[in-house]
């Protein structure tokens, strides 16, 4: 028996991350000096979904754009897994 479960879609995510920065009316230069970070190229990375926010600065956007950490990441219908054997105990 399968079970599927979503996975995130890094392009489409990177794209929401930039409308929603946009949509604050926030540059990435605000974003880096927001997250104290000393270049902006984490913020690129995540707009062009090469990499994720961790979970941490995930909440920070969250609080910025005013929005739940669900409304940053997007979904696709996910992927297909087989569930672990678990073996009886003799």
């Amino acid at each position: 028996m399968f079970t599927t479960f979503p996975s995130i879609d890094l392009a489409k995510t990177g794209q929401n991350i930039t409308a929603l920065r946009q949509a604050a009316g926030l540059s990435v230069r605000d974003l880096q000096q927001i997250f104290g970070f000393g270049t902006p190229q984490a913020i690129y990375k995540w707009q062009k979904g090469t990499t994720l926010p961790t979970v941490d600065n995930l909440v920070v956007l969250s609080a910025v754009f005013d929005v739940p950490v669900d409304d940053i990441l997007v979904t696709t219908g996910g992927t297909a897994l087989e569930p672990p054997a678990y073996r009886e105990s003799a």
